[in-house]
């Protein structure tokens, strides 16, 4: 006999449909697999096996074939085990149809029959919208998230139990079964820290001010102590909530990594991310047999701060050169390529020298030239050329910190962002920091003072094109900040100043 379930795969963050068909047919006892299984779906065998007998189901004593198709992609992840045990189930007359096309069945078995979370459900449930499947059965802990998408008819089961009565009486089920739990209430948003707890610093705050205003990328240089990782950790406070698409987009980033907590539903708080300066290439850009999301792709839409930034290996920084231009990361393996969004705010933070105290004037540095030369090559010119920001940071008298810090609040800096970032989206629907080719002539055109002082600026400086254009940017965002239509030369000097550090 043969029973025919609807799933679903994921890959990179879109899903795509997979049709689960069981055979069960006279034969010597064995449980066969086919259509490209990984070692995590061939292992769901006896987990589906345990589940269907502890659940109160006779386990078929027969030949059981379980073909996932299409045949010629490669199938992973646990989701796969509840629509495995509901096709047995179906084969063996246990669930009343044999074909189920209207219902997308997603959920991991544990061995008592049980269904756990499964990763990966809001590009699922997408979709199943997608392909007009008008109901999704899936893990109850995955509900506030599936409910993100409208559209669809939702069963939350706990157990292999209760997901056969779903499928045999559908009704019946949705009457007597208890309501999904809740989504947690959304909790006032956590930032870390304010501005005004930050000691003078007035030239960083601007710059980070800046950045954010345009979600451009930022590098800190100044000795030890001196408030960087301080300040670039109050830079999301200042950042705007996620609007609704850009809120899908994250929490399907972070639904795939497996890093949405039970019972969570969208992601409104741009991410933070902060890698450790160990992180391997694939850690940072994501990677992977079966390519997942890396920190620069949960970093999506909020800020990836790179703490002591020349301590990381060279290879892995310049990996980020391309997803910085391209807002996205392509991962390309035998059999497919993966596209993970990364359309995210780099904020760097290192010591001016191996010893950190290069330029203090409270401390001597002890490195040589060479020292200080190979130190700062540790970041190549083609990475430093794509960040528009460079800034000086001094260390702080001793005296200034045990003093009140205040300084401007979080909420002050972060009216202005809002506002500067509501002006650039009103003009071209990007950042100033995505501008290019027409879109960037168009709003960055300079009045004669100003271009007089960018044709000598570029001579001083030897900008490259891609330099030239990141400095238009920057001085665009400047104006944004004071509501200035057209760019003056007093935004332009401010955005050469912060390109002169380098």
């Amino acid at each position: 006999m043969l029973a025919c379930m609807r799933t679903a795969a994921v890959f990179g963050i879109e899903a795509c449909g997979i049709q689960v068909e069981v055979d069960v047919s006279l034969g010597l006892p064995c449980f066969n697999m086919v259509g490209l299984p990984d070692a995590s779906v061939r292992e769901s065998r006896d987990r589906v096996r345990s589940a269907i007998r502890n659940s109160g189901f006779e386990f078929p004593a027969r030949r059981v074939t379980v073909n996932l198709a299409p045949a010629d992609i490669r199938k992973a992840g646990s989701s796969f085990d509840l629509p495995i045990a509901l096709g047995v189930l179906a084969a063996s007359g246990c669930v009343t149809r044999r074909q189920v096309d209207d219902v997308l069945l997603i959920g991991e078995l544990s061995l008592d029959g049980g269904i756990q979370a499964a990763r990966g459900v809001l590009p699922i449930a997408a979709a199943a919208r997608r392909e007009r499947v008008p109901a999704l059965l899936l893990p109850r802990p995955n509900h506030a998230e599936a409910a993100v998408v409208e559209g669809l008819r939702l069963f939350t089961v706990r157990s292999l139990n209760e997901a056969v009565c779903a499928l045999n009486d559908p009704e019946g089920f949705s009457a007597t079964a208890e309501p999904p739990p809740a989504a947690p209430p959304r909790a006032a948003r956590v930032v870390d820290g304010d501005f005004s707890d930050v000691h003078g610093q007035a030239m960083a705050r601007r710059a980070l001010e800046i950045a954010a205003a345009g979600g451009h990328n930022t590098l800190m240089i100044g000795p030890p102590g001196a408030g960087k990782t301080m300040m670039a950790r109050r830079v999301a406070g200042v950042l705007p909530p996620l609007t609704f698409d850009e809120a899908l987009e994250v929490t399907s980033i972070h639904s795939v990594a497996g890093l949405l907590p039970p019972g969570a539903g969208l992601v409104i708080d741009r991410p933070f991310r902060a890698p450790h300066h160990t992180v391997s290439d694939a850690a940072l850009v994501g990677g992977g047999g079966y390519p997942r999301p890396g920190e620069i792709s949960l970093a999506h839409r909020g800020v990836l701060f790179l703490d002591e930034m020349a301590e990381f290996s060279r290879h892995v920084l310049d990996v980020l050169r391309q997803p910085i231009e391209e807002g996205c990361v392509r991962i390309a393996r035998a059999a497919r390529t993966c596209t993970f969004p990364a359309r995210f705010m780099l904020v760097g933070a290192m010591n001016p020298c191996p010893c950190g105290y290069l330029g203090d004037p409270a401390r001597a540095c002890k490195c040589t030239a060479q020292q200080v030369a190979r130190y700062a090559a540790r970041l190549s010119g083609p990475l430093r050329d794509r960040i528009d920001l460079t800034v000086p940071v001094a260390a702080m008298p001793a005296r200034e910190l045990s003093e009140p810090a205040g300084g401007e609040t979080s909420a002050a800096i972060r009216a202005r962002v809002v506002f500067a970032r509501e002006r650039q989206l009103a003009r071209g629907a990007i950042l100033n920091a995505a501008l290019s080719g027409r879109g960037l002539r168009r709003v960055t055109q300079l009045d004669s003072d100003a271009r007089r002082m960018f044709d000598t600026a570029l001579l001083k400086l030897s900008l490259t094109a891609r330099g030239h254009d990141r400095v238009l940017r920057v001085a665009r965002s400047i104006a944004d900040l004071e509501a200035a239509d057209d760019i003056r030369a007093e935004h332009l000097a401010e955005a050469l100043q912060f390109r002169g550090h380098e």
